[in-house]
């Protein structure tokens, strides 16, 4: 799109209507695509994943999709084309008057959506006098066993991230040469994009929003200042985590300019299904099969639990097929509450008999027929 913003619909390839679940549907085909993991010798691909785990971070949260959508029903997303004022603030005039995205505080924080989400206008912690300006927080989502979802643990991940050039040391100036105010925004480091009645406000794309050009530009980054590198981490998972459940790493996002802090990394988990149990809150569900007699004459079977042991479960006789029965405290454990584990048994009625047990299942109704 206009000026590199991008469009999270299109980046999951959903319409704007698309429900919840076609969204994560879509972000889990296109993630397990793109995979790092999945790619090791397409460096492109670990760009690719971490722009659609940008889209869905935003899109699989309501508060934050209806946000998103009221920037694209303003038309944020075509400013390229209008007018550009090298380091002003960024207003245009209209017949409607002036706005500026830096105005749109009063709009449920929608200011700083908009700018955390687009990198329009990014309002860096800056330490005034010294240049110094903190880095970005960097969100990155990590799938997660639905057993490292329950029981908490660690989890090893290789995030894509942003990194000071070595080279340069993020100048990028090759190394014994300097720089130079940037002529495009005069050493400010924004430029002003405005279009009908709106204006925005953005890095130079000329200084990367540095606010100078390097005289001669650093071979290994080629003069940006920063290289792309994937950074392998060590993630706690808190026991009871679901999706979208949340943890800051301090200090482990994108490094500040001029010698400022480093960023944090958001990691956002998103647990995989699993084939035996599924959860409804801190409680887990079974469903486990039984056959005719069983369930007629009683018996007990040996049910698995989410941290992998096996509970003798007695089955009454007569019981019937979607009867459920309570295993306490063998579900979700957090500090307040503990879950329990519900099984479901289904009685399965077998296709085909052999001579002796069609025999036997006649004898039986026979006699239960002379009883009635």
């Amino acid at each position: 799109m206009a000026n590199g913003t991008k469009d999270f619909y299109q980046v999951l390839g959903v319409k704007d209507s698309a429900s919840d679940g076609d969204i994560k549907k879509a972000y889990r085909k296109l993630a397990k695509e793109y995979h790092p993991d999945a790619n090791p010798d397409n460096p492109a691909a670990a760009d690719r994943f971490k722009e659609i785990g940008e889209a869905y971070s935003v899109l699989s949260d309501s508060d934050k999709r209806k946000k998103y959508d009221q920037m694209r029903k303003l038309g944020a997303f075509g400013f390229g084309a209008g007018r550009r004022t090298p380091g002003a603030a960024g207003r245009s005039q209209g017949q409607g008057g002036s706005f500026s995205f830096d105005d749109i505080s009063e709009m449920g924080g929608l200011g700083d959506l908009f700018s955390s989400i687009f990198d329009f206008g990014r309002r860096e912690t800056t330490d005034a006098g010294t240049g110094k300006a903190k880095g970005r927080d960097v969100e990155y989502v990590v799938e997660i066993s639905f057993e490292k979802a329950v029981l908490g643990g660690k989890v090893a991940i290789s995030v894509p991230i942003s990194e000071a050039c070595a080279t340069c040391g993020g100048s990028g100036a090759s190394p014994g040469t300097g720089t130079s105010r940037c002529g495009e925004c005069q050493g400010t480091g924004t430029v002003s994009f405005g279009q009908g009645g709106f204006a925005v406000k953005r890095p130079c794309p000329a200084c990367m929003g540095k606010g100078m050009i390097p005289d001669d530009p650093c071979r290994s980054c080629g003069g940006n200042g920063q290289v792309r590198q994937d950074r392998k981490i060590q993630v706690s998972v808190p026991p009871g985590a679901s999706d979208g459940t949340k943890v800051r790493l301090s200090g482990q996002g994108e490094r500040g300019s001029a010698g400022g802090p480093p960023g944090d990394l958001l990691i956002s988990f998103r647990v995989k299904g699993h084939r035996f149990f599924r959860r409804e809150g801190n409680d887990i569900h079974v469903t486990v099969p039984i056959n005719v007699a069983q369930a007629m004459l009683g018996s007990r079977v040996k049910v698995r639990t989410v941290d992998g042991k096996k509970v003798v479960l007695r089955i009454p006789p007569g019981t019937q097929s979607g009867t459920k029965f309570r295993i306490r405290g063998q579900g979700v454990r957090k500090p307040d509450r503990t879950g329990d584990q519900f099984v479901e048994v289904r009685v399965e009625i077998p296709e085909s008999l052999d001579e002796a047990q069609e025999k036997a299942l006649k004898e039986f109704a026979e006699a239960a027929d002379m009883r009635h």
